[in-house]
């Protein structure tokens, strides 16, 4: 998922966003990755930029296979880090090559942050073994 992700830097971003041609979002980023890696999934659309619940975001990665890990468990290439911009938004990173990559709204694409979490992680989702 690592390497998806970061070839899909430079895409721009755009809110529901599932193609990397027409743009991505942090959610639409994610089903990429997914899909590059052969998990079937279908991301949720129609949700806004703020809001939304934890308890959703959890239950939807565990119906596709992953299981949730505390924010002080170490990262893995590949990792789903959940973390929350701000008090009203959730947003998901990438973890690839001693960074991350996301949907960067404020700059308008997808890119790749190195070293740590720019903001507070609140989860981690990795892929559970077959």
């Amino acid at each position: 998922m690592a390497k998806k992700a970061a070839s899909l830097c430079g895409a721009e971003f755009r809110l529901h966003g599932r193609d990397a041609k027409d743009g991505l979002d942090c959610i639409g980023l994610a089903e990429q990755c997914l899909l590059a890696a052969d998990v079937d999934c279908e991301a949720p659309i129609g949700y806004s930029i703020r809001g939304g619940s934890e308890e959703s975001i959890n239950a939807f990665m565990a119906d596709i296979g992953f299981i949730r890990l505390p924010p002080e468990t170490g990262l893995c290439e590949g990792d789903i880090v959940l973390v929350r911009p701000s008090p009203v938004q959730w947003h998901f990173l990438i973890r690839a090559n001693d960074g991350f990559v996301h949907a960067h709204a404020g700059l308008g694409k997808v890119v790749f942050c190195p070293g740590e979490a720019p903001w507070p992680i609140v989860s981690i989702f990795r892929l559970t073994e077959d």
